[in-house]
């Protein structure tokens, strides 16, 4: 059981997301403040490392560094596509994607990880500042996830983000040396 408990820690290591059961307008500074955060704290996790140190797993069978970092860029594009289509269209059906193959795709070993968190501090700018200027209306928009057979509002899937980037970070801070 100790292993388990174990190998769960180091696949949550701040927990899995629970999403919050209902919107309340005072957790949206909160979801900001991740999101805004990212890209800084990706920055500072790789300063100083070699090659070698961002092709590490951060546990036994996980991602590398490299491979972790190119995913949140990957997801938190098709995240911000899906508020975009939420704000323009009534409950559009998402395309799913098979992230485990995304984090395989050539570029991933070729490209430096630092044009992923270029990215990062691009979009989550834009993303943030379209966040911020939303009514409350507009953060019970959803849209419909095939996969999950159901709607995702807007408030739930920030929520979602915000804990997804907190997640790796802490994921790739038990590398850092």
């Amino acid at each position: 059981m100790p292993e388990t408990d174990s190998l769960e820690s180091l696949r949550y290591p701040i927990g899995r997301f629970v999403p919050p059961t209902a919107f309340d307008i005072r957790m949206v500074p909160g979801w900001l403040m991740a999101l805004e955060a990212l890209p800084k704290s990706l920055d500072v996790l790789i300063e100083n490392l070699d090659a070698a140190q961002l092709e590490m797993p951060y546990r036994p069978g996980g991602w590398t560094m490299n491979q972790t970092i190119h995913h949140l860029a990957d997801s938190h594009l098709n995240a911000f596509i899906r508020l975009k289509l939420c704000l323009t269209e009534e409950q559009p059906v998402v395309k799913p994607y098979q992230e485990a193959l995304w984090a395989e795709t050539p570029e991933i070993s070729t490209v430096p990880v630092n044009v992923s968190i270029t990215l990062l501090h691009a979009l989550h700018r834009r993303w943030v500042a379209l966040l911020r200027n939303l009514n409350e209306e507009q953060w019970h928009r959803s849209y419909f996830h095939p996969e999950h057979q159901r709607l995702f509002p807007i408030w739930e899937f920030t929520a979602l983000y915000a804990w997804h980037g907190r997640h790796h970070v802490a994921q790739l801070q038990t590398m850092k040396p």
